[in-house]
C-alpha cells in the first residue's frame, strides 16, 4: 500500500451515511484515500506521511456556499468601494460622513458605496435625487442597496454612462422615473444595476480582488462557493487565476440570462476547481424593496411605509408568466439547468407553472432545477416542488438578521414567522442548501446551521419552531446538499473515499454543542485538495 501524505486524526463528522463519524481520514494527491476507525486508516502511515491529531476539534467536509456572488463581494469590499453595509455601519450618521469622505477622496473618478438599509439601520436620509446631488454636485455617486436589488445614483453618475429620460429600461429592470419621466435616481434589478457600476473597477484589478474574496471564504471554512450573477465578461480573468493555480475555493457559476438568450458556452466546460453549471434568472425582487411577488399584500405599518410600499401593495413579478417561458426555452432544451430568485408565494406558483411546462416538454431525468431563496413557499409548493424534482436554496440567515421586521414590519405572524421553511422542505422530500448571498450577509456558515435549528430573530423570540431543522440535517444542507445543486456531489460535499480532501477543522464538534452555540464555533483550518488554505500550520502528531 502506498503512504498517504496526510493523515488527520480526531472526530471526523463525513456526511456519509453509511458512516457519519470516523477517527481518521487519509489523503494522497488531493482525494481521500481511507476515512473509518483509526485501524481503517493506521495503515497508509509512512515514513513521508504527515499525521495531525486535532484534538478537541472536529473535521468536517469543506463548507458550500451555494447561493454567493463572489466576483460582486471582491468588488464590494475592495478599496475601490465603500462597504456601508449594517454589519459593518448601524449609525445612520456614520453611513453619510462614510459617503462624504468616499466622494471627496475619489473626486472625478466617482464615489461607490455599497449597503444601504434603512430598515437595519434607521434615521438614513432619503435618497432622493436632489440629497444624491447635494451630496456630490459635480462628480459620480453610485449608492447599492444592501438587497443587492436596488441602486441610488446621482445626475453626474447617469451623465457619465448615458442614461437619460428616454433610455429605455432593460428587460425584468428598470430605472425610476418621476412624473415628467425624468430619472429619479433609482435603478432596480441586475441589469439597470450593472451599468452604473460597470465603472467602479477596471477588469485588471480582479486578480487581486479575488484572491481576497478567496481567502475570506477560506476563513469561513468554506472550500465551494457559486457564482450566482455571472457576467461572461469576467471569464478570462477567472480563468486566468485557476490557471495560475491562484484560486483556492471551487467555482461553480450561474450566467445571468440576457436579451439575446443565448451564451458561448455549453454545459459540458470547465473541470473541478471552475465551471459553469446554470443559468440565473430573477423572478421578482427583495422584500426589502417592496418589489416581490406576492398573493397577499404587505402590512401597513411604519416599517413598509417608510420603505415606500404602498398600502395593499402586493408587489410584482420582474417577468410575464410568457417571458419566463421564453427565457427557459432558450436554455433548459440545450442542457442548461435553471436557477431561478424568487421571493413572493405568486412568484413561486408561475416559475414552477413554467418549469412544470418546459420538463413535460424536455423531460430529464435529473435536472436540478432550482428556487432561490424562496422563504414563502406554502406547504401545498413544497409538495408541488417535491413532486416536480425541484430544489430550493435558503437564506435563513435572513431570519437573524430581519426576522422581527419580517413578523412586525412587513408580514405579520403567520406568513413571517415562516419565513425560510427549512423543516418543512425537509419533511416534503426536498433536497435542500442554505447560504449566506454574499455580500447581502458576510460569509457565516456556522451561523445558517446555528440559525436553521434555532431559527431566533434578533429579539430573541423563536420564530415557527415547527420549521426547525436538526444539526446534522443543517450541516448536510450546507455541504453534501449544496454540493449536490451544484452538480459537485461526485467529488465534494461529504468525506469519502475518492473525493477530493476539501475539509474544515472547527473547534468543536457542532453536533455537541448548544445550537446557538454553533455560530461562534472557530475555523483552525480549511484545507482544499489536501492543501491548507487557511489556518495556522496543523501541528503534527
Amino acid at each position: 500500500m502506498r503512504s498517504a501524505d496526510l493523515v488527520i486524526r480526531g472526530v471526523v463528522l463525513t456526511v456519509d451515511d453509511a458512516r457519519p463519524t470516523a477517527e481518521a481520514v487519509a489523503i494522497k494527491d488531493e482525494r481521500i484515500v481511507a476515512v473509518g476507525n483509526w485501524s481503517d486508516v493506521d495503515g497508509w502511515v509512512g515514513s513521508e506521511t504527515t499525521v495531525v491529531d486535532v484534538g478537541s476539534g472536529c473535521v468536517m467536509p469543506g463548507l458550500v456556499e451555494a447561493h454567493g456572488h463572489p466576483l460582486l463581494e471582491s468588488m464590494v469590499l475592495s478599496d475601490r468601494m465603500v462597504d456601508i453595509r449594517p454589519v459593518t455601519l448601524r449609525d445612520p450618521g456614520q453611513v453619510v460622513g462614510a459617503i462624504q469622505r468616499e466622494v471627496a477622496l475619489q473626486g472625478p473618478a466617482g464615489a461607490y458605496l455599497f449597503g444601504w438599509d434603512p430598515l437595519l439601520q434607521p434615521g438614513l436620509p432619503e435618497p432622493t435625487l436632489s440629497w444624491l446631488d447635494s451630496m456630490a454636485p459635480n462628480t459620480p455617486l453610485v449608492i447599492g442597496h444592501n438587497s443587492c436589488h436596488k441602486a441610488f445614483f446621482n445626475s453626474a453618475a447617469a451623465l457619465r454612462v448615458g442614461l437619460t429620460g428616454d433610455t429605455p429600461d432593460p428587460k425584468g429592470a428598470k430605472y425610476g422615473r418621476d412624473a415628467g419621466g425624468k430619472l429619479d435616481g433609482t435603478a432596480e434589478e441586475t441589469a439597470a444595476l450593472l451599468p452604473l457600476f460597470a465603472g467602479a473597477v477596471n477588469h485588471s484589478d480582479y486578480p487581486a480582488m479575488l484572491r481576497a474574496e478567496c481567502a475570506r471564504l477560506n476563513r469561513a471554512g468554506l472550500t465551494t462557493c457559486s457564482e450566482m450573477a455571472f457576467e461572461p465578461t469576467l471569464r478570462p480573468v477567472l480563468q486566468q487565476i485557476r490557471d495560475a493555480g491562484e484560486l483556492t475555493v471551487r467555482l461553480r457559476t450561474y450566467e445571468i440570462s440576457n436579451a439575446a438568450l443565448t451564451t458561448d458556452m455549453s454545459p459540458d466546460n470547465g473541470d473541478d476547481m471552475l465551471r459553469q453549471v446554470g443559468i440565473k434568472i430573477w423572478v421578482d425582487g427583495s422584500p426589502w424593496i417592496g418589489n416581490i411577488d406576492l398573493s397577499a399584500p404587505y402590512l401597513d405599518t411604519a416599517a413598509s411605509r417608510d420603505m415606500g410600499i404602498a398600502p395593499g401593495s402586493c408587489g410584482h413579478a420582474n417577468y410575464s408568466r410568457e417571458q419566463l417561458t421564453e427565457i427557459v426555452e432558450a436554455y433548459f432544451p440545450r442542457g442548461w439547468p435553471m436557477a431561478c430568485h424568487v421571493m413572493g408565494d405568486a412568484g413561486v406558483d408561475t416559475i414552477l407553472d413554467v418549469y412544470e411546462d418546459a420538463l413535460r416538454r424536455h423531460p430529464r431525468p435529473d435536472h436540478r432545477l432550482r428556487l432561490e431563496h424562496a422563504p414563502m413557499l406554502r406547504p401545498d409548493q413544497l409538495r408541488r416542488a417535491a413532486a416536480l424534482g425541484v430544489t430550493v436554496s435558503l437564506f435563513v440567515d435572513q431570519i437573524h438578521y430581519w426576522g422581527d421586521i419580517l413578523v412586525d414590519g412587513f408580514f405579520g405572524p403567520e406568513r413571517g414567522s415562516r419565513w425560510a421553511p427549512a423543516g418543512s422542505a425537509v419533511a416534503a422530500g426536498l433536497r435542500i442548501s442554505l447560504h449566506n448571498d454574499p455580500p447581502v450577509t458576510p460569509e457565516e456558515p456556522l451561523r445558517n446551521i446555528s440559525v436553521a435549528a434555532t431559527r431566533t430573530a434578533p429579539s430573541g423570540r423563536v420564530l415557527a419552531p415547527a420549521e426547525r431543522v436538526t444539526v446534522e440535517q443543517a450541516i448536510r444542507a450546507q455541504t453534501l446538499d449544496a454540493a449536490w445543486q451544484l452538480f459537485a456531489d461526485a467529488v465534494i460535499g461529504s468525506l469519502e473515499v475518492g473525493k477530493y480532501a476539501d475539509l474544515v477543522v472547527l473547534s468543536k464538534d457542532p453536533r455537541t454543542v448548544a445550537p446557538e452555540e454553533i455560530a461562534d464555533l472557530e475555523v483552525l483550518a480549511t484545507l482544499l485538495a489536501g492543501r491548507q488554505v487557511y489556518g495556522p500550520a496543523l501541528a503534527h502528531s
